[in-house]
């Protein structure tokens, strides 16, 4: 189920201007935290198209109803195909990032393999601990998530 909120397209216009103003910031911490073998040479831009491109789809619409991938504010259910368990994740920004409840920044290991992911995609996802095979289950709307968090916290 796709849950769509009032000032979700606002949210994704908001997400590139932040990215904008803080590209040098997050590309030292994209560089820092991924390997060199990991590394997109285009990774932010690619996310800009992406994320222009779903604004463009849903121009007419007042709100975004269908999430096909893994955005910034997306919370993906992920089935562990070997476990036949889920787990779901809020993909967030680094300082809304919280592990223990879920909250992952875009920029860490899981985060990074999760972004831009279709609906019914399956990947191995690397871990610490070996590669684990999963696929994406369930992509929904999570940024209003994100902002009663930072006003608890």
């Amino acid at each position: 189920m796709n849950h769509s909120f009032p000032q979700c397209k606002e949210d994704f216009v908001q997400q590139l201007v932040y990215i904008d103003e803080n590209i040098k910031e997050l590309t030292d911490l994209y560089i820092s935290s991924t390997p060199i073998q990991e590394r997109l040479k285009h990774f932010f831009s690619i996310y800009f198209l992406e994320v222009e491109e779903l604004i463009k789809i849903n121009k007419e619409k007042s709100t975004i109803p269908l999430f096909p991938k893994v955005y910034i504010g997306t919370k993906v259910t992920v089935l562990y195909d070997d476990e036949d368990e889920t787990e779901d994740y809020v993909i967030c920004f680094p300082e809304h990032s919280d592990p223990d409840l879920g909250y992952i920044s875009f920029l860490s290991p899981v985060g990074r393999q999760l972004l831009l992911k279709n609906v019914g995609e399956q990947i191995l996802l690397q871990v610490p601990t070996g590669a684990l095979s999963v696929t994406i289950k369930e992509i929904s709307y999570a940024n209003h998530l994100l902002n009663q968090a930072t006003k608890e916290a």
